[in-house]
């Protein structure tokens, strides 16, 4: 097997045969996902970072990955003896890379990158900064492949039907809604790419992709057919006659290019230049509108059924919690227990509920110093044995046919420091005051996301990540458009927040080498009872919040209240399906301070 060294070398000979002096590889796959199947971790296998969010860029004589704050610690750990040099994102998501390509360039340089793996809107926002030095973009599509010769092939996952009775809206309704919009635009075709806007429109799902219940395809609407490009052999017969009543036809996978290619030069086709291959645009004869996702904000927006199963599922996640949080205490009062035994065991706990399906995310179970790794996934062969010492973060969710899941909560198994309780409270402290706070409608995520950082800010503190995102259900845990975020270049800082969303709410507080603290409940944006204009946040996520390492003299009056009377609603929405022993332990963890 090749070294990321060895890859490399081999990567830029033939960046040479194809003319190119510097070559982007990101994360994504044609689908633009967030998680991609094996067949699709180019950028992992060429830097051996294996964080969701990052690019690599190589030149002949220099590589860099880029990365959010998110990713820094894990970041320098994956990239010892690559050769390649870590550049650090100074705003989540933010395309730094092209600033920086575009002032190390010489004038007429060429930039290599894989078509099907870049929408149009990004080529089109590295165009407009290129043109100044007559840098051209070079679709490179196969480059990879050249390297990468023994590639995964296509996940073989099944697909099936997520019933109305979950879902809450007929397939039928869901077409009918766009077809709407079609009208509205005078497109003829609607294209869709991304795959959890195609399982949401036709009610199915599969699981192509590690922690979102997805299958790769494409989705074609047009004014009396739908068709959708998936390989057959993902369809069983069943599923196909009951797409083939709302006018459902299977076609292939890779069919999609000469389809698109062959549509009415009258017609117009609408598209989401987001998500719209490169490579597509190019072949594409008819008109084309490049517009937002008109899915999105109907996924984003939770329709009753939703919304009651997603309160029932936190009922079935706070019985697993409770069950793994008594089971780790009396653990590691006997025992010291490695971070992956946590994270299996946790995965255990789930399972055992109703309608679970599979985890939403990789369990980050990040014990003392690993803790302040935001993202830190433990490894067999090098993470750490928990103690009875020491603070321990567990961030985690479970993807549910009646919902996801996205909880982080925070265990103290000795006395905490001063430092500790002071850094833990004021994350606390924000956390209720993004929870509490009633907003007028139309207001964005970067108008609030200075409330969960305040408290830390008036100490000269902060974080480096998001304070939020949007969840979907039973589909992305990190599902846009809205969210909290501390700059508008993203969907999370700009978009308004809506009601019958759900959103996360997740401050947090990193000391490299010592601890992390994050605090993380989701939340329904509901109607405010104070103003018919406003809105507000109810708390739908049910386990208890540590208080051990709460400095009561920080917390006001009203913070305690708010505190007291969620742990009270927690307490009575799990305590009946509880054991006795789990019960007073549960009743333990909810005491009012």
């Amino acid at each position: 097997m090749m070294t990321i060294k060895q890859r490399l070398d081999t990567l830029r000979k033939e960046m040479k045969t194809f003319g190119i002096d510097a070559f982007i590889i990101p994360a994504n796959d044609p689908h633009q996902s967030e998680y991609v199947a094996d067949c699709w971790s180019n950028r992992t296998y060429f830097s051996g970072f294996t964080g969701s969010a990052g690019l690599l860029v190589v030149l002949q004589n220099y590589a860099a990955l880029w990365t959010d704050s998110r990713y820094f610690l894990q970041a320098e750990t994956e990239l010892i003896d690559t050769g390649i040099t870590l550049h650090k994102q100074q705003v989540q998501h933010a395309p730094e890379h092209v600033n920086w390509l575009e002032g190390i360039l010489e004038h007429n340089s060429n930039v290599g990158v894989e078509a099907s793996l870049f929408s149009v809107k990004q080529i089109a926002f590295m165009q407009s900064n290129f043109e100044d030095k007559n840098i051209k973009i070079k679709n490179v599509e196969g480059l990879t492949n050249k390297v990468w010769i023994d590639r995964p092939p296509l996940p073989d996952s099944i697909a099936y039907e997520h019933e109305i009775k979950y879902t809450g809206q007929s397939r039928d309704d869901k077409i009918a809604k766009i077809r709407h919009y079609m009208g509205s635009v005078g497109a003829q075709h609607y294209f869709v790419s991304a795959l959890d806007e195609i399982a949401w429109l036709l009610n199915i799902r599969a699981w192509d992709i590690d922690f979102t219940p997805v299958a790769l395809s494409y989705l074609l609407v047009s004014e009396t057919n739908v068709y959708w490009f998936v390989q057959d052999f993902k369809v069983s017969d069943q599923l196909k006659v009951i797409l083939s009543n709302s006018n459902v036809e299977i076609l292939d996978y890779y069919a999609i290019a000469d389809f698109l290619g062959n549509l009415s030069i009258n017609d117009t086709l609408y598209v989401d230049g987001a998500h719209l291959s490169w490579n597509f645009h190019s072949i594409i004869k008819c008109n084309i509108t490049i517009g937002q996702s008109a899915i999105m904000p109907l996924m984003a927006i939770k329709n009753k059924t939703e919304i009651a199963h997603f309160k029932d599922v936190m009922v079935k996640d706070g019985i697993a919690l409770t069950h793994f949080f008594k089971w780790l205490e009396e653990t590691v009062e006997k025992q010291a227990i490695r971070e992956t035994e946590v994270a299996e065991k946790l995965t255990f706990f789930r399972s055992q509920q109703l309608d679970y399906v599979g985890d939403s995310f990789a369990s980050i179970v990040g014990y003392k110093s690993n803790g302040a790794i935001v993202h830190y996934r433990a490894e067999k062969e090098s993470c750490a044995k928990i103690l009875n010492n020491g603070m321990l973060l567990v961030d985690s969710g479970g993807q549910y046919l009646n919902g996801t899941t996205d909880i982080t909560r925070m265990m103290c198994f000795d006395e905490p420091t001063d430092d500790q309780k002071k850094h833990y409270t004021l994350v606390l402290k924000g956390n209720i005051a993004l929870q509490t706070v009633h907003f007028p409608k139309g207001t964005t995520g970067v108008q609030l996301d200075v409330l969960a950082r305040m408290h830390l800010w008036n100490s000269g503190l902060n974080y480096g990540h998001g304070t939020g995102h949007g969840v979907g259900f039973f589909l992305r845990v990190h599902e846009p458009p809205q969210g909290f975020a501390e700059s508008t270049t993203t969907l999370r800082g700009s978009t308004v927040l809506e009601e019958n969303t759900i959103t996360s709410n997740e401050p947090g507080f990193y000391k490299t080498g010592a601890y992390g603290i994050r605090i993380e409940n989701l939340m329904l944006c509901v109607p405010s009872h104070k103003n018919e204009n406003f809105l507000a946040f109810e708390a739908i996520t049910l386990f208890p919040i540590e208080t051990k390492l709460i400095d009561k003299t920080i917390l006001t009056n009203k913070e305690k209240d708010w505190l007291n009377n969620y742990h009270e609603r927690v307490y009575a929405s799990i305590s009946p399906y509880l054991e006795e022993s789990e019960k007073k332990w549960l009743f333990e963890k909810c005491q009012a301070i």
